[in-house]
């Protein structure tokens, strides 16, 4: 853990029904000091919702060069690195080479991220989905995060139902592509 960071942690009840993945989960999540409550809450939910055997945060914004959230088989290798926020091109090409597969997840506008990767260089781009959940909803769920946390996700026909200590909402889960 870094100067500077809070320990977060997570007790979540992961209720994936297009995936059939039915789980709880215990995290454990460092919290830099110059890192908002949204990002926090986006490292949670791309874990929740990629989650499979081998799945791990990284250090956080201060990784940098692992992703927010990765996977590795049992052989130590890296299979999915899993971005939060708005990465830059190059992390996403990185990514995208190091990686089988690579995911991002956002509270921006798509689109905007989409103009601020354009004409870069960014390896199997095409394959590269974002997900996307509205705005408001990171912001309201993230305003209910504590140090210790309990939370409740459920996806069902790619709509997210959370519920961060008590407070309940709901959103989309939007799909496009980087290329």
């Amino acid at each position: 853990m870094a100067i500077g960071s809070t320990m977060h942690t997570f007790t979540v009840q992961l209720a994936d029904v297009d995936r059939g993945v039915y789980e709880e989960l215990s995290l454990r999540l460092a919290r830099h000091a110059s890192e908002t409550a949204a990002n926090v809450l986006l490292r949670v939910l791309a874990y929740a919702l990629e989650y499979e055997e081998g799945i791990a945060f990284s250090e956080g914004i201060s990784a940098t060069d692992e992703p927010a959230v990765l996977v590795r088989d049992a052989t130590g290798r890296l299979t999915a690195w899993i971005e939060v926020g708005a990465p830059d091109a190059a992390r996403l090409h990185a990514g995208s080479k190091a990686a089988d597969r690579v995911a991002v997840y956002t509270q921006r506008e798509p689109n905007r991220l989409a103009q601020a990767w354009a004409g870069k260089t960014i390896h199997r781009a095409a394959d590269i989905p974002v997900f996307s959940f509205d705005r408001e909803f990171v912001e309201d769920a993230a305003s209910a995060l504590e140090r210790r946390n309990a939370v409740t996700v459920s996806v069902t026909e790619r709509q997210l139902y959370l519920d961060v200590n008590g407070r309940s909402s709901s959103s989309p889960i939007a799909e496009q592509r980087v290329g």
